[in-house]
């Protein structure tokens, strides 16, 4: 492989492994928030505990999220320095608005919310959750604007004296359509990746406790430690029942945005849609694609297997008819007409199937909540070891769908790195043979084959963790909230927050 395919494979690599934490911080983040507030409103302890439970799986994504993002941006100037050079006057916007507002924010409220349990006023800790959940959503918000200037520029102008964009319409960024869509779409699918995430693990602990309490003695029990009926009855079934709310209305949203984001798609990056439809010729109504095969990864031995008439015309303009649809061959010819010659057809088959893939993991969230909603009607809480268990096996499906999601926006507008803007200045473009640095094979291998070490290490350590925390389950000292700081009370602690020579107590990673 050369320079550009290995600077590829790296940014692909390390982007993937990042984009494994960043939806569930997003979603996991407010739903905690939610928590506290429940507990906050019922005084129902029930909810304290779950907030504890699951806040530290919060902090343990959060922490390796943060680890391997900062890579992310060195990167830019590392292996594609000509895309640094290209837009830099437009995409640092972005990113510095990231790192002075959001990231200060972030990790400032984090640690309000970590060693503040008991030393701040009950309403003001709650804030804290609840402006670190808006923070963590603020940096998702400037990325994904940064990113949707690669995907539809606006906002700037080419400078031919220098030869590069420079930003001369700031809100024009803010409001690019591409980045709207993209970031309610990446929104809405981190909560349905979140609320099945706590779902999952909830389910799976309230029938756990409640089956192994049920079974006579003689049976073969799992462990489940100090765990009570109780527990599953006041911790786990209404966190369940919470993670099932929020799937339906987060899988609601996901299916209206990202609806609205492939007909924007059709229009503004036709190749990435008629790749995604596989559709090789301009033809009118064409059918939607349950299954095409296209051995050779190419048009000319394209066929279609099996195909839904209408459907695809009723989802880009919502007629059954009269729906023109641009081929792949027809746009290849248009571009290089504009462009010059060279190929501009993406990925086919990557573009097809992690396309469908990502639907597919979505609705595998939706078979949880229609079982969830059914075992747990009436107060019902499932004793079958099977329910446990497919509950924590539609864990990882939302993540899959979250990868394959974004492998296909990124590889569907290839060869383009910043994609031309059909109503925009149309010397505002870059591919990514023209953006990747000048180095040499051997350095590249190297950083490759060193940030994919790094990173496997680190997704070791993040699955370890969060498995440990998961089945340690509750923890006995979260049992009763802490004293709620008081202006009377000493040295700005809680009398039970120091031991008996007056010391406070050390900090535990339950804080």
């Amino acid at each position: 492989m050369d320079v550009l395919d290995l600077s590829r494979w790296q940014f692909g690599i390390t982007t993937v492994y990042h984009f494994i934490f960043v939806p569930l911080t997003l979603g996991l983040t407010v739903l905690v928030a939610i928590m506290q507030s429940m507990w906050m409103g019922t005084k129902k302890e029930g909810w304290y505990r779950a907030t504890k439970f699951f806040g530290k799986l919060m902090i343990i994504n959060f922490a390796l999220g943060v680890a391997t993002g900062i890579v992310q941006e060195f990167q830019f100037g590392m292996n594609w320095s000509g895309y640094s050079a290209y837009v830099g006057d437009v995409f640092g916007a972005p990113l510095a608005f990231e790192g002075l507002m959001a990231f200060f924010l972030e990790s400032t409220f984090l640690g309000l919310w970590i060693f503040g349990w008991g030393r701040l006023p009950r309403k003001a800790h709650l804030a804290s959750a609840w402006a670190f959940a808006l923070a963590t959503n603020i940096s998702a918000f400037w990325i994904i604007t940064a990113n949707g200037f690669m995907q539809h520029p606006v906002g700037a102008k080419f400078n031919p004296e220098t030869g590069r964009a420079e930003l001369v319409d700031f809100g024009a960024l803010l409001s690019n359509p591409a980045g709207l869509l993209a970031f309610s779409h990446v929104i809405s699918a981190s909560f349905l990746l979140s609320a099945t995430f706590i779902a999952g693990i909830a389910g799976w602990w309230m029938s756990r406790i409640v089956r192994n309490r049920s079974l006579p003695g003689g049976f073969e029990k799992e462990e489940i430690g100090e765990h009570t009926v109780d527990d599953a009855e006041n911790v786990f079934r209404p966190v369940f029942r919470l993670g099932l709310l929020a799937m339906i209305i987060s899988g609601l949203l996901v299916m209206g945005t990202g609806h609205l984001q492939m007909q924007w798609v059709f229009k503004d990056q036709p190749m990435k849609g008629a790749a995604a439809e596989l559709v090789c010729k301009t033809e009118m109504d064409p059918n939607f694609s349950a299954l095409t095969v296209a051995p050779g990864n190419n048009c000319e031995n394209a066929k279609e297997v099996i195909g839904v008439p209408h459907v695809l015309s009723l989802l880009l303009e919502m007629k059954p008819t009269g729906v023109k649809v641009e081929g792949v061959e027809n746009l290849q010819q248009q571009y290089e007409d504009i462009y010059g010659p060279g190929d501009y057809r993406p990925n086919l088959l990557v573009t097809y199937w992690t396309f469908r893939l990502m639907i597919a993991m979505g609705l595998l969230s939706a078979i949880l909540a229609i079982i969830g909603l059914v075992v747990t009607r009436k107060g019902k809480i499932p004793t079958s070891k099977h329910f446990g268990r497919f509950a924590l096996f539609c864990l990882p499906f939302p993540f899959l769908g979250h990868s394959f999601g974004w492998i296909m926006t990124e590889m569907g507008r290839q060869p383009w790195i910043v994609h031309p803007n059909p109503s925009g200045d149309p010397r505002i473009h870059l591919t990514v043979a023209e953006a990747v640095s000048p180095l040499e094979t051997y350095e590249v291998w190297i950083s490759v084959i060193g940030f994919t070490l790094v990173y496997l290490i680190l997704a070791v350590v993040w699955f370890y963790l969060m498995r440990r925390y998961t089945v340690e389950g509750l923890l006995e000292h979260d049992k009763e909230p802490l004293p709620e700081f008081k202006d009377e009370d000493k040295d700005g602690y809680p009398d039970h927050a120091q031991d008996e020579n007056g010391d406070s107590t050390p900090l535990s990673f339950a804080y």
